[in-house]
């Protein structure tokens, strides 16, 4: 069953605020993205704050688990459930107006950390106010450079996904970037330049026309001097990526506990490492408004598939749409009888550009396939139980206008 959600308004803060006023337990259950796992935590924090218990979870579910107390939906419309969504801004724009609903202060800093998650600016979409804020508590001072988490500037580009560069997934290669442009150990406001250009020309040297408009939000960040990574986009990065992987230390993240920032860095090159080698040299096909990448898989790496759905789209894909879809492998099975590794289903990520939408796609062809999706316009994945070329066929179908 399908939980892919047309597009509505964006809920109203002050019913939601007055639900989690009265609460006697609450359940934040959010979508394994970095928008909503922002959402969640500046929810939290002003319930911590309250002195009301809760507890935070992810999901891909159509309805919130079961459970008492208050359930609140970061992502889509439940049933069950007071939901938080965010057609015309990002969930973590709409958790702030709920803080702010309830008396509290929502820390401009996650704030906008789950704004650039979303792929918006820090400011635009709704933002304003957390980006007012930020910069006059100096938590956010904009540089010329790159946004990454790591004060390692090769780290970071190397295990970025928010560009998609010869170096990507190679540390070694992104060292050799640095030292051909003499970037020093302590740059100064001109080798940040200097390598921001270099950044911009790669990333756009072969790929679509919307890899510069996607390139863009990787550069000029804004620092982070008392945050937990060095930049708003690195950190919205780190937090993309431990949403789908390990959400419990993207929750701890989220509510400021400092030490999940080394597990969060090693899941975030591990991520990103994945999700680049999807890239790297798959089997591909374009067709009339799709553009396809097929991979195998093993189940590990299949929360990956929509970070490379997503740099697909931006730096490979001239189809408004792209789609990564997988053969999962089960890992299992006697490799002396040569039964090991046998194909048990099949997995699929979307991102589609600002003109079009991949919802009622990714739910047509999870239907016709015995699998579910879930997704919201932009950005989707399903899981399924037939063939991937059917999956494909069917998604292409409900894809065409």
């Amino acid at each position: 069953m399908s939980s892919t959600q047309p597009g509505r308004a964006d809920a109203d803060p002050e019913r939601v605020a007055s639900a989690l006023s009265t609460a006697g337990f609450v359940r934040l259950c959010a979508r394994p993205t970095g928008d909503a796992l922002a959402a969640a935590g500046l929810l939290a924090r002003a319930l911590r704050d309250r002195g009301t218990p809760f507890h935070v979870r992810t999901t891909r579910d159509g309805s919130v688990p079961a459970g008492d107390g208050t359930a609140v939906a970061l992502g889509w419309d439940a049933p069950d459930a007071q939901s938080v969504r965010g057609e015309d801004r990002p969930l973590s724009v709409v958790a702030a107006s709920v803080v702010d609903a309830l008396g509290a202060e929502p820390d401009p800093v996650v704030g906008l950390a789950g704004v650039v998650a979303a792929e918006a600016v820090p400011g635009g979409a709704g933002s304003g106010a957390l980006l007012e804020e930020a910069e006059r508590r100096g938590a956010v001072r904009r540089r010329p450079g790159v946004a990454v988490p790591t004060a390692d500037v090769a780290d970071g580009l190397a295990s970025s996904t928010l560009l998609r560069l010869p170096c990507s997934g190679d540390p070694e290669a992104a060292r050799a970037l640095l030292a051909d442009l003499g970037f020093p150990v302590e740059p100064d406001d001109d080798a940040h330049r200097r390598l921001a250009s270099t950044v911009a020309l790669d990333a756009t040297a072969e790929a679509p026309p919307r890899a510069t408009e996607a390139v863009e939000r990787a550069l000029r960040p804004y620092a982070t001097p008392t945050g937990p990574f060095e930049t708003l986009g690195g950190y919205a990065d780190v937090l993309d990526a431990v949403a789908r992987e390990r959400p419990g230390v993207g929750v701890s993240l989220a509510l400021g506990a400092d030490a999940a920032r080394a597990d969060a860095l090693e899941c975030w090159r591990t991520h990103a490492g994945t999700a680049h080698g999807f890239l790297d040299d798959p089997t591909t096909g374009r067709y009339d408004g799709v553009f396809v990448v097929r991979v195998d898989v093993e189940p590990t790496a299949v929360p990956a598939l929509a970070t490379a759905a997503r740099l697909a789209r931006d730096y490979r894909s001239p189809e408004p749409v792209a789609l990564v879809v997988a053969r999962v492998a089960d890992g299992g099975g006697d490799e002396a009888d040569g039964a090991g590794d046998d194909a048990v289903g099949g997995a699929a990520a979307a991102a589609a550009a600002p003109d079009a939408d991949v919802s009622a796609a990714l739910a047509a062809a999870a239907d016709a396939t015995g699998g579910d999706a879930t997704g919201d316009g932009r950005r989707g994945d399903a899981r399924f139980d037939g063939d991937v070329q059917a999956f494909v066929q069917a998604f292409r179908e409900a894809v065409q206008p």
